[in-house]
């Protein structure tokens, strides 16, 4: 998970007054689940994030971005 993903559902979550338990139980995903988004855990389904995220109004979906790739001259 990216940090801007953990800082926005914590921020989100904290600003409605919710606990880790109330988000798991109104985005019918487990605690365990919300408590690992929150702590950065690497892999999670994409789909249990985006029931989060529906809450706050939000989804995960692809971005177009440019990757910088360093070539050497030999």
């Amino acid at each position: 998970m990216t940090d801007s993903l953990i800082k926005f559902i914590k921020e989100r979550r904290r600003l409605v007054g919710l606990t880790q338990k109330d988000l798991a139980d109104r985005a019918g995903v487990g605690l365990r689940f919300i408590r690992d988004m929150e702590q950065g855990k690497a892999s999670l389904r994409l789909d249990k994030v985006n029931q989060v995220l529906a809450l706050f109004g939000h989804r995960m979906e692809p971005i177009a971005f440019r990757m910088e790739v360093d070539h050497e001259v030999g």
